[in-house]
């Protein structure tokens, strides 16, 4: 394996293992829905980070990424995407409500959809504008700066996107073997309180960031 290759995959290991905004709504809609859903979330994480691959490649990422209007929208918009889930998961801890039904399940007693997941997993990724910059300031630095560099980037951003789709799918299935222990009704409101400031926290710190 070239040099280049195992660098570019411990840089990818060290920033897809630190805890964010796509570990937490993983949690979460586990919690709600099982591991189908913790792995439908994985999937729409992984198709978010697999469109801004394709961006990066062909350079409409960095278009994003320096266009202060587009960039600063889509920044708020995604900053908003988060506080909302993370306050629909405080307001019905608080309550001592099943958040199922507020999840997107419908009636009381069915879980988290794995589509509605999966749509959460892309809506979050997709409405985050450090993605943009993240890509096209990672992957070109593991790229030639000349010849057949798109084929390269594309490769490297969807490698990057597999080891985040099997690192979500682990903390999945970890969380959905404790799931049994974790939904009583104590434990469960104290970890929708713990996801719900924790989704807010990362909402409002996406808003208040510069570039």
């Amino acid at each position: 394996m070239p040099a280049e290759l195992l660098a570019f995959v411990g840089v990818a290991a060290l920033v897809i293992v630190t805890p964010g905004q796509d570990t937490a709504l993983t949690i979460r809609n586990t919690l709600l829905g099982g591991r189908p859903a913790g792995l439908a979330t994985a999937l729409g994480v992984s198709s978010g980070q697999a469109v801004w691959t394709l961006g990066a490649s062909a350079g409409v990422a960095a278009l994003i990424a320096a266009s202060e209007p587009v960039f600063v929208a889509l920044k708020l918009a995604g900053a908003g995407y988060l506080v909302l889930l993370g306050l629909q998961s405080l307001w019905h801890a608080l309550r001592g409500d099943d958040l199922q039904r507020v999840a997107g399940a419908g009636a009381a007693g069915r879980e988290l959809p794995p589509f509605t997941a999966l749509r959460q997993g892309l809506l979050s990724n997709l409405a985050n504008p450090k993605m943009a910059l993240f890509f096209t300031s990672l992957l070109p630095q593991f790229a030639p700066s000349h010849g057949a560099a798109f084929p390269v980037l594309l490769g490297l951003g969807l490698l990057f996107c597999a080891m985040t789709f099997a690192w979500l799918c682990a903390y999945a299935a970890a969380v959905d073997r404790a799931r049994n222990l974790l939904r009583r009704p104590r434990i469960r409101r104290s970890l929708d309180a713990a996801m719900g400031t924790a989704l807010v926290a990362l909402g409002l710190r996406l808003a208040a960031e510069e570039r």
